[in-house]
């Protein structure tokens, strides 16, 4: 199948991702802009996963504050080296970090930080709504209103602000494939004077 410049073009402008992996990922979704999505999204997660054991040496602040001045955010965002922490798309990252996170408000960065007690605490509060539903039910309710408390409380597993389909996770994982290095958010804090 012949895969056109402008496809090209198109799914390089949509991702950030280098001219190469599109055209692949075009070749092998047979020219379908949105099966070749899945396939340069599917590849990040894989990227990442090989690049988990690298060691991060550079990075960047993002900085937010709201409109109204009564909420702010900064997010620590690390990277391998300083070409990459320089670079203008890993900055608008940080910065779409921040603002993701004050306006979300997460208090953990994944589910490794959350205490046990943390979770027994949310354990009993939905405990008392699976009350009165069949015992076999019980736990797969529980199961889930668990998941949904991580999917709002934790920063990895929210909703990314600007693009409800896909994760932060998501977006790390397209920063992995894009910059060719590791990259993870290494720490952030919230403020707000409400």
């Amino acid at each position: 199948m012949d895969i056109s410049s402008e496809q090209i073009k198109a799914l390089r402008d949509t991702t950030g991702i280098s001219v190469m992996q599109c055209k692949k990922a075009l070749i092998e979704a047979n020219g379908d802009m949105e099966k070749a999505l899945v396939i340069l999204r599917k590849k990040g997660g894989e990227a990442a996963s090989k690049k988990s054991d690298r060691a991060l040496g550079a990075g960047a602040i993002g900085a937010y504050v709201h409109s109204t001045y009564e909420v702010a955010a900064l997010v620590a965002l690390s990277s391998e080296t300083d070409f990459v922490a320089k670079n203008e798309a890993f900055i608008a990252l940080a910065r779409d970090l921040a603002m993701q996170v004050a306006a979300a408000n997460p208090k953990f960065l994944s589910r490794e930080e959350v205490t046990p007690e943390e979770l027994t605490k949310a354990k009993e509060v939905f405990m008392t709504e699976v009350v009165g539903k069949p015992a076999e039910m019980q736990e797969k309710i529980l199961a889930g209103k668990i998941d949904s408390y991580y999917k709002e409380q934790i920063l990895l597993e929210q909703s990314f602000i600007k693009d409800a389909d896909r994760t932060v996770t998501d977006l790390i994982n397209d920063a992995i494939q894009k910059f060719g290095e590791k990259v993870e958010i290494h720490s952030f804090k919230r403020m707000s004077l409400k």
